[in-house]
């Protein structure tokens, strides 16, 4: 375990990494360091387990919800599912002005999984990581997938390539082009300004994304963990910890709902324009 706030901060901030090592082979590294000699042969172990449990968690929640669905007077998970799929569904119709049945799903799965990622943010953190290391099998351990860029560029890339896809699909091939040439100048002597500034706003839409969300989460988890901290400096200090770590859980449940809608939103905006046909 770390012995100063430094080397604390730092080990709650790292994640368990897999990956080859120049030296070493395929390992699970058990160092800092050796995680950053992996380069890009390496995955973020923490970040896809914790990424497929809230997906596996919201399937099987709302398959219990579909199962156990009733004309008569609906139990509380019932209610709870048709409130969701109502929001979301009134958000696709008053954002999104093309017809396309994909969208107000792909919205739904979006809230509720970023949601339910961002929502690991409640579990203190010290319990997992320590009983994670308790094992003797990790040295570190990351709970909150959304705290690691791979995760959020991967969900914003996903985004990115749907809009590519449906920006082709809807106006051709030839079409994308000559909107992304001639636009916002319709004029073929402003075609290497428009690309410019066309391809610019169109690369800045998955970026935006991703690190809006990750900034937002991994900005509460360093607090978190700084909090924590005031735990090992006396009771004073311990108590004033415990009263901030309550508040700043608090203040969480508006960030945490927030950062999934936006999201959302601006994924409903960014596919609304590519189905938009000049």
């Amino acid at each position: 375990m770390a012995d100063t706030p430094v080397e604390y901060i730092q080990h709650h901030l790292s994640n368990l990494t897999f990956g080859k090592h120049p030296e070493e082979g395929w390992i699970l590294a058990e160092k800092s360091s050796q995680a950053a000699e992996m380069g890009f042969l390496a995955i973020h172990v923490d970040t896809l387990l914790w990424s497929i449990i809230a997906g596996v968690f919201f399937l099987f929640i709302f398959r219990k919800a579909a199962k156990s669905v009733t004309t008569g007077v609906p139990g509380g998970l019932q209610n709870f599912v048709e409130m969701l799929f109502e929001f979301v569904d009134d958000m696709v119709k008053q954002t999104f002005h093309g017809k396309n049945p994909v969208i107000a799903p792909l919205a739904l799965t979006i809230f509720v999984w970023i949601f339910l990622m961002n929502a690991l943010k409640w579990v203190p953190v010290d319990w997992i990581p320590e009983l994670a290391m308790a094992t003797g099998l990790v040295n570190y351990f990351k709970i909150v997938p959304t705290t690691d860029p791979n995760a959020t560029f991967g969900l914003a890339i996903g985004v990115f390539f749907l809009i590519i896809f449906y920006s082709i699909k809807v106006k051709g091939g030839l079409g994308f082009i000559k909107e992304l040439s001639f636009t916002p100048f319709n004029h073929w002597i402003f075609i290497p300004f428009n690309l410019f500034l066309e391809i610019l706003g169109l690369l800045t839409k998955p970026i935006s994304l991703a690190l809006r969300l990750f900034g937002n989460m991994y900005a509460g988890e360093v607090v978190f963990i700084l909090i924590a901290l005031t735990f090992g400096a006396g009771w004073i200090m311990g108590i004033l910890g415990l009263g901030m770590q309550w508040i700043w859980a608090v203040f969480h449940l508006l960030v945490i709902p927030l950062q999934a809608f936006i999201f959302m939103v601006l994924t409903i905006v960014y596919l609304s324009a590519a189905h938009e046909d000049h």
